[in-house]
């Protein structure tokens, strides 16, 4: 097992800075994901810790040993890449073998350990076969044993399922996560897909146009979004934004949108301390809820709830997405798959007063989410 760090790494290509001012530690045995869009520059870190690319600026550690000096052969890092890189000429056995005959060890341990790791991956049954005649899950896990029969320090993985569909690339997740446990060792994963990292991940770092955004474990990356990236990336729909303008009135602080109005149900003290902290941004503010947290009713069952008209239906079968406008704005609700309800049709929104976040204006930061003492309450305008 390894632990790795970058110490303020900055990597260039010509104009483009694919790296900026990366601060990031990975923990010893932690299975840790890099989530971001293409170009955000996922692979160029992977390459930097592996030492296929030397930084700009700053210092990769592995072990607390600076490692920018450090031929990758040296490194003792396996990486294993999107398009696998199998040989088509060599049997599974060979492939799986093939880093281990580079180091020239005995026959008798070569033998030994594709065996095991072949077991492991239930592909020991494959080994007299060449990749032309595996499925594409057989060929993922090929892939994955000559990777894992190095025993390297730690393992790299960029995007290694993005090829696969739906069903294989479940069933891959699963036996990623198994294998990871088991091995107790540091593994960091790349991927695009928010499902990916949230399923697997002990913690994740998203990362935009080279800068980390946030990095924390799933279930705080997915409550508490450091901004308003963040919690576009992480859910599926996104969350929704609302511009809302922020006033007084006798005393009370309001939220006013074109389709409703919020007001803090608590003491209002979070609130205020937050906006006073945005130095003078203005009078609007972005307010985010996720889709699941934005609730349809047909008749008006409470004060705390505001009109809307429903724009579109998408029935998924375990759930159902509902596009309603309020006011300016359209805001997406995932309802149960037996809340029926028809395009055209005016429905009450109610939110989840515990879940609402206000997100900065200008710098998209969050700063400040309710809670259950705190709670924001929407009703109509």
């Amino acid at each position: 097992m390894a632990s790795i760090k970058l110490e303020n790494v900055t990597k260039r290509f010509g104009s483009v800075t694919a790296v900026r001012g990366m601060n990031l530690e990975i923990r010893s045995g932690e299975f840790f994901c890099v989530l971001g869009p293409p170009g955000a520059g996922k692979t160029t870190t992977l390459r930097l810790i592996v030492g296929l690319e030397r930084p700009d600026e700053g210092t990769v550690f592995i072990d607390g040993e600076p490692a920018n000096d450090v031929h990758p052969g040296k490194r003792d890092i396996a990486m294993m890449f999107q398009n696998l890189a199998l040989y088509p000429d060599k049997t599974v056995f060979d492939n799986i073998a093939y880093p281990l005959r580079e180091r020239k060890m005995p026959k008798d341990e070569i033998s030994r350990r594709v065996t095991e790791v072949a077991k492991k991956l239930y592909i020991n049954h494959l080994l007299e076969r060449k990749p032309a005649k595996l499925s594409g899950g057989e060929r993922q896990r090929v892939a994955l044993g000559r990777s894992l029969v190095r025993q390297p320090r730690a393992y790299l993985m960029d995007e290694p399922l993005a090829n696969l569909d739906a069903l294989l690339r479940l069933e891959m997740r699963v036996e990623l996560k198994r294998i990871q446990q088991e091995l107790q060792e540091t593994l960091v994963y790349v991927t695009h897909d928010q499902v990916e990292a949230m399923s697997m991940a002990d913690r994740i770092g998203v990362l935009n146009r080279g800068v980390l955004q946030q990095v924390d474990v799933p279930d705080a990356i997915y409550n508490y979004p450091a901004n308003r990236f963040v919690a576009t990336t992480v859910g599926s729909p996104p969350t929704n934004f609302a511009s809302v303008r922020v006033q007084n009135s006798a005393g009370r602080l309001e939220l006013v949108h074109s389709g409703f109005l919020a007001c803090c149900g608590g003491s209002e003290d979070g609130v205020r301390v937050g906006i006073a902290g945005l130095k003078g941004n203005g009078p609007n503010i972005w307010l985010g809820i996720r889709p699941e947290d934005v609730h349809l009713s047909t008749e008006r069952s409470t004060e705390a709830c505001f009109p809307a008209k429903v724009s579109v239906v998408e029935p998924l079968g375990a759930e159902t997405i509902i596009d309603v406008i309020v006011g300016e704005d359209i805001l997406k609700a995932i309802v149960p798959p037996m809340q029926h309800v028809e395009e055209g049709q005016q429905v009450w929104v109610t939110f989840d007063g515990t879940r609402v976040h206000l997100f900065d204006p200008k710098t998209d930061a969050r700063f400040y989410t309710s809670s259950a003492e705190e709670p924001l309450l929407a009703s109509a305008p």
